[in-house]
C-alpha cells in the first residue's frame, strides 16, 4: 500500500510540474527563478540515483520533497497573474483531467505488465560479478586492439600480462612478458615474470627457458626472493633436494621477519628436508612420464620435456652421475626418442671412461634399456 502512495504522489507531483504551467498566462522573474533551482535539484536527484549514490527509499523522498517545493514556486508563480476565467478555466480542468485520466490508464498497465509485488533489492547487496566480468574482457579487448595497431608500446604488454595470468592464459602471458621485456628492458621483476609465466604455462614444471629467467634475475638482484624461489624448485623437481634446501635456507635466513612468503618457503623446506621424494636421483622416473598422460598433452609434453632438457644440460655440465644417465636415457626410450637416447649413451660413456665401475653400471643399464648402439 505504501509503494502505491508513493507512486500516486509521484505521478501527481511529476504531473502538476509539467502541467500547472497550462494553468497561467505568465511567470512572474522570482519566481521563474525559484523553479529553475528545483528543476536543477531535481535532475541533480536523478543522477545521484544512476550513479548509486543514494539508495531508492532516499531517492523517493528527496524527489517528492523537491516536487512539491516546485509546486509550491509554480503557486507562488500564479499570484499577480491576470487571466481570464475561461482561459484559466481550461487550463485548471486540463490539468485536473490529466491528473486523473493518466493514473487510471497507468496503474493497470503496471498491474498487467510490471512486477508491484517485486521486493526492492539494494545496490549494494547486488552482486557485481557478471558486471565485473563483463568489464575485464572489454577492457582486455581494448588493450589488444591497441596493442594490434602499436605492438611496440611495451607499457600496454605489461598491464595486460598480469590480467592474462589471472585468466590462466598462460601462453598469452608469455607473449606479453617477453614483449615487454624486451620492449622496456630487463629487469629483476621482469625476468622474473617472465620465468613464472613460463613456468605456469609449463604445469608448474620450471623449464630450462624458465630457469634461466630466474637466473638472470637473480644475476640482476641476488636477493631478489621469487627468483631464488622458483631456482630452489628447479632444484628440488631436478631432484637434487640438497641444493633445494641450501637455497632455501639462505632465502629464509635474508627475509625479514614478517615477509608473506616466508611460510611458503618454510613449507617448501620442511618437505625436502622430511625425506620425501624430492631427494631422489635426478630426472624423470618411467612412471613420472606415465602418470603424466592424464594432463592435457600439451602441458604433459612441456612438463616431461622440462625435466629432461634440464637433466640433460645438468649432466653436459657434470656427467660423473651414471644413475643421472641411466635416468635419462630411460626418459628418452620412454618418449620414443631412440637416437637421442643412442646419443647420449655415447656421451655417457665418454663421461665415464676414466671411471671403470661406473661405466660397467652404465653398460648394464644401457643394456637392460635396449639403447643399443
Amino acid at each position: 500500500m505504501t509503494l502505491w502512495l508513493i507512486l500516486a504522489l509521484m505521478t501527481a507531483a511529476a504531473l502538476g510540474a509539467v502541467i500547472w504551467p497550462l494553468a497561467r498566462a505568465r511567470t512572474l522573474q522570482a519566481a521563474g527563478s525559484d523553479l529553475a533551482v528545483y528543476r536543477d535539484q531535481l535532475e541533480e536527484i536523478e543522477r545521484d540515483h544512476a550513479d548509486g549514490r543514494i539508495g531508492h527509499d532516499e531517492f523517493e523522498a528527496a524527489r517528492v520533497e523537491v516536487s512539491r517545493r516546485l509546486l509550491g514556486a509554480a503557486s507562488a508563480d500564479g499570484r499577480g497573474t491576470a487571466e481570464t476565467a475561461s482561459g484559466g478555466g481550461r487550463r485548471i480542468a486540463a490539468l485536473v483531467g490529466a491528473v486523473i485520466a493518466i493514473p487510471l490508464v497507468a496503474g493497470p498497465l503496471y498491474t498487467v505488465l510490471g512486477s508491484p509485488d517485486l521486493p526492492g533489492e539494494p545496490i549494494a547487496s547486488r552482486d557485481p560479478g557478471e558486471g565485473q566480468a563483463n568489464s575485464i574482457a572489454a577492457m582486455i579487448v581494448k588493450i589488444e586492439t591497441h596493442l594490434e595497431a602499436d605492438p611496440k608500446d611495451g607499457r600496454g604488454w605489461e598491464v595486460v600480462a598480469p590480467v592474462y595470468m589471472r585468466l590462466e592464459r598462460y601462453d598469452d602471458a608469455v607473449k606479453a612478458r617477453r614483449n615487454a621485456l624486451n620492449l622496456l628492458g630487463a629487469t629483476a621483476d621482469r625476468e622474473v615474470d617472465l620465468g613464472e609465466a613460463l613456468t605456469s604455462a609449463a604445469g608448474g614444471v620450471v623449464t630450462v627457458d624458465a630457469k634461466a629467467a630466474f637466473e638472470r634475475a637473480a644475476a640482476i638482484e641476488a636477493d631478489h626472493f621469487k627468483a631464488m624461489f622458483y631456482l630452489g624448485l628447479a632444484a628440488q623437481q631436478d631432484g637434487n633436494g640438497g641444493e633445494a634446501a641450501r637455497i632455501w635456507r639462505n632465502l629464509i635466513a635474508k627475509a625479514p621477519p614478517n615477509a608473506p612468503w616466508l611460510t611458503v618457503v618454510r613449507q617448501s623446506l620442511a618437505r625436502v628436508e622430511g625425506g620425501t621424494p624430492l631427494g631422489t636421483p635426478p630426472g624423470p622416473r618411467p612412471d613420472d612420464v606415465a602418470a603424466a598422460s592424464e594432463m592435457a598433452p600439451e602441458a604433459r609434453n612441456q612438463m616431461i620435456r622440462g625435466m629432461v632438457e634440464r637433466l640433460a644440460v645438468r649432466l653436459h655440465e657434470d656427467g660423473s652421475d651414471v644413475e643421472g644417465w641411466l635416468r635419462l636415457l630411460r626418459a628418452y626410450m620412454v618418449m620414443g626418442e631412440r637416437d637421442k637416447a643412442k646419443a647420449a649413451a655415447g656421451e655417457a660413456r665418454g663421461a665415464l671412461a676414466r671411471e671403470p665401475e661406473k661405466l660397467r653400471l652404465l653398460d648394464e643399464g644401457i643394456r637392460d634399456l635396449g639403447v643399443g648402439g
